[in-house]
């Protein structure tokens, strides 16, 4: 049975593990960015990373001061569950994280700056439904750092033609990470959205930096454009924390949804290299597997 204690000391769980062990995928893009570059103050970078990551993982300690926003994603299948559980378990698991792990206090509120005691606030953590044809539930938490967002973008472009419509996205993105330069602590992974309305769009790019890095787009033509902007990226030469290099993405990747005849939304996030995420499928019998 899921019950909002079970919800509550999973939440604990994937806050300690996405503060303080980098996904897999993340770790062997660094290390190839290490191996391929020619850049001495960028290898440095990328090599204090590598040490950052190690020392995180051996002292159980967070990745970055900035422990990030508390941002979640659910995926509500088959079986009995109670919103209002997962609710207030998910909160209450943040509360209990943020002095365990520790966690720095970063939520406020919006106007007043006030707040912050332990990272939850008005309707935040932030929790993102989907449906999912699964038994149970799957939760994932996704710390979000305030400098990789603070640089995010988006514009609304006019209709045209695929190729002038790619031409143009292709000079915003570009646009946005020459505007982002080093504060986005790059190496990032890059998540743009099109389609959709504006909200859809940023969310799409959001839901974009969740795939790991190195799968591309299942539509041919999405992920040959995903690699032309990869390269476009690093061929900026902003480099690993905007000092410099070869690699000022770890990847590129974009979601597209259908959009109306008269609108093209175009929206670009960034994830810092410290690209923290962990994910539980909780089975409706109270099973927890760690994914």
């Amino acid at each position: 049975m899921i019950t909002r204690e079970l919800i509550k000391d999973v939440t604990i769980t994937l806050l300690r593990r996405a503060e303080t062990t980098l996904p897999s995928d993340v770790k062997a893009a660094l290390v190839r960015a290490y191996e391929r570059e020619e850049h001495e103050i960028a290898r440095v970078q990328v090599e204090v990373m590598l040490e950052n990551v190690k020392l995180a993982e051996e002292l159980q300690r967070p990745l970055c001061q900035d422990t990030g926003l508390p941002l979640f994603s659910v995926k509500l299948g088959s079986g009995t569950v109670n919103l209002s559980d997962i609710e207030s378990g998910i909160r209450a698991g943040v509360k209990e994280a943020t002095e365990a792990i520790p966690l720095r206090p970063n939520v406020v509120d919006a106007i007043t700056r006030e707040g912050g005691e332990a990272n939850v606030g008005n309707k935040m953590p932030y929790i993102d439904y989907t449906i999912a044809d699964i038994d149970g539930l799957e939760l994932m938490a996704f710390p979000k750092g305030g400098g990789s967002e603070n640089v995010s973008a988006f514009t609304m472009l006019a209709p045209q033609s695929e190729e002038e419509a790619t031409n143009e996205i292709k000079k915003f993105v570009l646009e946005a990470v020459l505007n982002a330069a080093g504060r986005p602590c790059p190496p990032t992974i890059i998540g743009i959205g099109v389609g959709g309305t504006a909200d859809i769009a940023m969310k799409l790019a959001k839901v974009a930096l969740l795939r790991p890095v190195g799968v591309r787009n299942t539509e041919a033509r999405i992920a040959r454009f995903e690699e032309e902007l990869f390269e476009a990226v690093n061929n900026t030469g902003i480099g690993p924390m905007g000092l410099g290099g070869k690699t000022t993405a770890l990847d590129v990747h974009i979601e597209t949804v259908a959009t109306h005849i008269t609108s093209l939304p175009v929206a670009v996030t960034f994830q810092c290299w410290a690209a923290r995420k962990s994910a539980a499928k909780i089975y409706s019998d109270g099973r927890v597997e760690y994914l």
